[in-house]
């Protein structure tokens, strides 16, 4: 492709670390003790296969065992390059991470938790499951603190419990973001169960985050036809429309000036026209102003658009159709993601796309996208 023009190193905002390279022991060594029986933990078969497992539940592969030669139809971004090592969790040995990182010029890397569903009905066990998660995490990314940086995992399913977790993160100090599975989401995110959950959030600092999720269903469907693949297409977006036009519209953020939400993984082309038509119905309700000044007014105090792009960070991976409406967002809310070590990422050449695909960009924007957005909203 010839010499690269990227003169710097990025900061990918959506990598991960996915449940089969979490360590076997995570949670049978940080769960209370009257939790740990019915915790999850790894099962090895006869032939040795690792299997994580939470009662009855069948949370799928855990790598750290021997290889189970089951056939996919996708390849991880280790397995295409040659990395994919029997028996290796090498997205939790910090140095061999560090050194992927490197060999793909990546500075600093944000990493999300697994986007399998952790699925767990007792909500004294679930809430301590991503407890000790966020503690493991914590304790990772201290070994190289401007690098590593680790979201924390929180219930969707559990307004109080995601509460709770959020304010002891709070507390502690040492977590930048959070997540949620949004898609888990049992009473809707912008509503008053999540009340206190925001103004937690406004206060604390904490950057909030959604992702999507993958269902088992989902994951194991793409083996059993091909047309499946292409669900992802629309269950990626509705993951996310139905919270952001309500966070934006029940006036969740506007009324929170200082909380900022990311969503990861989302894509570029399809929140400038959400936006664009909740510009209009906003300016609908204002032209009736004086009708809704007798029903609790209109509930946001600017249109749905400027407050967007004043407390709304996108990401994106391999998106051309994103970059050409690339203004629409604003200098400073785009950031790009390599997804690492997923399917989708774009590891080990990460150079060779964004140059095809910012190629294009002044300098100075490019270097925005990939590393200063990044750098200023996690104060790297």
């Amino acid at each position: 492709m010839g010499t690269s023009t990227i003169d710097f190193r990025m900061i990918s905002v959506d990598d991960h670390i996915d449940l089969p390279y979490l360590p076997g022991d995570l949670w049978s060594t940080r769960l209370p003790a009257h939790l740990r029986d019915r915790g999850p933990r790894v099962a090895l078969d006869d032939d040795g296969v690792g299997t994580w497992v939470c009662g009855d539940a069948d949370w799928g592969r855990w790598a750290g065992g021997k290889r189970d030669n089951i056939k996919r139809s996708y390849r991880t971004a280790l397995e295409r390059a040659g990395l994919d090592n029997e028996g290796e969790l090498r997205p939790t040995i910090a140095e061999l991470r560090l050194l992927d990182m490197d060999s793909d010029n990546i500075e600093a890397t944000v990493m999300y938790g697994p986007v399998a569903a952790l699925d767990i009905d007792d909500p004294e066990l679930r809430l301590a499951v991503y407890a000790a998660y966020n503690d493991w995490l914590i304790e990772f990314c201290a070994g190289a603190p401007k690098r590593l940086i680790g979201v924390a995992m929180l219930p969707a399913e559990d307004a109080a419990g995601a509460t709770i977790e959020l304010r002891r993160l709070a507390e502690r100090g040492e977590t930048r973001q959070v997540s949620m599975h949004i898609a888990r989401a049992e009473s809707p995110i912008y509503g008053p169960d999540w009340t206190e959950f925001w103004d937690v959030i406004d206060d604390s600092g904490i950057i909030a985050s959604f992702h999507l999720v993958l269902s088992k269903a989902m994951m194991t469907g793409i083996d059993d036809r091909a047309a499946r693949i292409y669900a992802a297409s629309k269950e990626f977006i509705l993951q996310f429309l139905d919270p952001l036009v309500g966070m934006i519209g029940e006036g969740v953020l506007d009324s929170r000036p200082n909380a900022k939400l990311v969503l990861a993984e989302s894509g570029l082309g399809w929140p400038p026209w959400v936006m664009q038509e909740m510009d209009y119905r906003y300016s609908r309700l204002v032209s009736m102003g004086e009708y809704w000044s007798t029903r609790g007014g209109i509930g946001i105090s600017r249109p749905p658009s400027e407050i967007f792009r004043d407390q709304v960070w996108v990401t994106f991976q391999d998106d051309r159709i994103g970059l050409e409406i690339l203004d629409w967002f604003g200098p400073d809310k785009v950031m790009w993601a390599c997804d690492y070590p997923h399917p989708d990422s774009t590891f080990p050449e990460s150079v060779a796309v964004v140059d095809r695909l910012t190629g294009h960009l002044a300098p100075d924007a490019r270097r925005r996208l990939l590393r200063d957005n990044a750098a200023a909203l996690y104060g790297l």
